[in-house]
């Protein structure tokens, strides 16, 4: 079944995020061969995530507390070289578009500067009953 929200193209450019979170590769995170496994990608992008809105005052705790989750509709990730071991990852991260209920974000994972890989999530303001709810005015704001 195609996609009827994921519209966003991440960037190759670092420069065009303009916000980063730096994570360390944990051995546990990895394969045999010490390279990263592909399902821990997504923990990468929510923790970058949860620091963002963090960064922008609006910490996710806070946004629990007010009876809003973000939930995630729809993930793809691109992998491009592999990540390894105690490497350090820059996760640059970009807000797309924003509608009433619904917001997308880009993603582009560099090592010194080398892209790994790009993602796009799109999120989903849902009541903690799993309800459709009306994004925060203020992520509106950013996304448009």
């Amino acid at each position: 079944m195609p996609s009827v929200r994921l519209d966003l193209e991440p960037s190759l450019d670092p420069l065009a995020y303009p916000y980063a979170h730096t994570l360390r590769v944990r051995f546990a995170e990895t394969d045999a061969m010490g390279i990263v496994h592909h399902s821990r990608y997504l923990p990468y992008l929510e923790e970058a995530r949860v620091e963002y809105l963090r960064h922008l005052g609006h910490p996710y705790t806070a946004l629990r507390a007010e009876g809003a989750d973000f939930a995630v509709l729809e993930a793809f990730v691109q992998y491009r070289q592999p990540l390894r071991f105690d490497e350090v990852v820059s996760v640059h991260l970009l807000l797309g578009a924003a509608t009433r209920t619904t917001f997308q974000m880009a993603y582009l994972l560099t090592v010194e500067g080398q892209v790994r890989a790009t993602a796009v999530t799109v999120h989903g303001c849902v009541s903690q009953a799993g309800r459709p709810l009306r994004l925060p005015a203020w992520l509106v704001a950013l996304g448009n």
